[in-house]
């Protein structure tokens, strides 16, 4: 099966990119869920995700957001190379790159920025989608169920990031 390298995010609004900054580099307005190596994680970032909606009175978006934590924290645990050995330390706060799998949520009304941070320095890649397999689907499904999405690189990783809207 065929697949494509998404472009790195590049030009984007400042506004946006100054978001995507304070995402990375968290400051009192981002919340932050370190993700664990084993397949109850994609559970516990989902749930991490939707009571921070709720208390943030934006359950409206729930459904739409669950799903695309699902797939990024699905993605990032099979693609990030990470070792067993490299979770549970905290990453330095003076560094932008990711010593483990981290979700980040930031609350700008009306928007909500979500990022996960990783180790690895490989760009996603969109499958040509095969309605018969098990996998492949999952940037498509990020794609159809938030407002914009994309990549950036880190020293030493990457953070793949969805915009949402609230209604």
């Amino acid at each position: 099966m065929h697949s494509t390298p998404i472009p790195e995010s590049a030009d984007l609004p400042e506004r946006l990119d100054a978001a995507l900054t304070a995402l990375v580099r968290p400051a009192g307005r981002t919340v932050s869920f370190t993700v664990l190596p084993e397949p109850e994680s994609v559970t516990e970032a989902r749930h991490f995700a939707l009571s921070r909606l709720k208390a943030w009175d934006m359950a409206v978006i729930s459904d739409d957001v669950g799903l695309v934590v699902s797939e990024l924290v699905t993605n990032a645990l099979r693609h990030s190379g990470h070792t067993g050995d490299t979770y549970g330390r905290l990453s330095d706060p003076m560094r932008s790159a990711p010593t483990a799998i981290r979700l980040r949520l930031l609350h700008e009304a009306p928007w909500l920025l979500c990022g996960i941070l990783d180790a690895s320095t490989a760009a996603p890649r969109r499958k040509e989608p095969d309605y018969i397999a098990e996998t492949g689907r999952g940037l498509h499904l990020v794609d159809s169920f938030c407002t914009r999405w994309g990549w950036r690189g880190l020293p030493g990783g990457k953070v793949v990031w969805a915009l949402f809207r609230t209604p």
